[in-house]
């Protein structure tokens, strides 16, 4: 997978540098691994802004501005609390657009609703174009976050075809 997600970081790379557009990241369950790998290529400082490790709830309301009331209803694993971290991402940086990860990689801290390798995505642009979506990713707490990491990439890469980026 470490060739898979090299590749994607330079696909996006290439997009954002043309777009002469930069990234930013909120990751929870991933503790910095999408950051990790995106700063792993060389030239990615042109296109990358910042990266934020947001992994206690208190983070995410103090970095992110995700809303306490939204922890509380629906927990840090949810859409609406990758939706704000995907916002709060843009609004606390110049980026224009965003990913942010918030998920269960486990082994413990799953339950009937919220198991392990539940994994919240959502995308974010400056337009306000944001995009939430779910994944149930199989497998130990390392495979369950190198999946994220690439669905992430993935995701930004879509987002960049939904906002009519001709080499995406």
């Amino acid at each position: 997978m470490t060739n898979q997600i090299t590749l994607l970081v330079e696909k996006l790379g290439k997009v954002l540098t043309e777009r002469r557009w930069q990234c930013v990241t909120a990751e929870s369950c991933t503790g910095g691994g999408l950051s990790y790998w995106i700063t792993s290529i060389p030239g990615s400082s042109i296109w990358f802004e910042r990266g934020l490790v947001t992994y206690s709830n208190q983070a995410k309301q103090e970095l992110l501005g995700v809303k306490a009331a939204t922890l509380t209803k629906f927990g840090a694993v949810s859409a609406e609390t990758a939706h704000e971290m995907a916002l709060g991402a843009l609004q606390h940086s110049p980026a224009h657009i965003s990913a942010a990860i918030t998920g269960i990689a486990g082994p413990d801290g799953g339950s009937t609703d919220k198991p392990v390798g539940l994994v919240w995505i959502a995308t974010a642009t400056k337009e306000n174009q944001v995009n939430a979506k779910s994944y149930l990713f199989p497998g130990d707490r390392y495979s369950i976050r190198e999946q994220s990491i690439v669905a992430a990439l993935q995701q930004l890469l879509n987002a960049c075809k939904a906002n009519h980026f001709s080499q995406c």
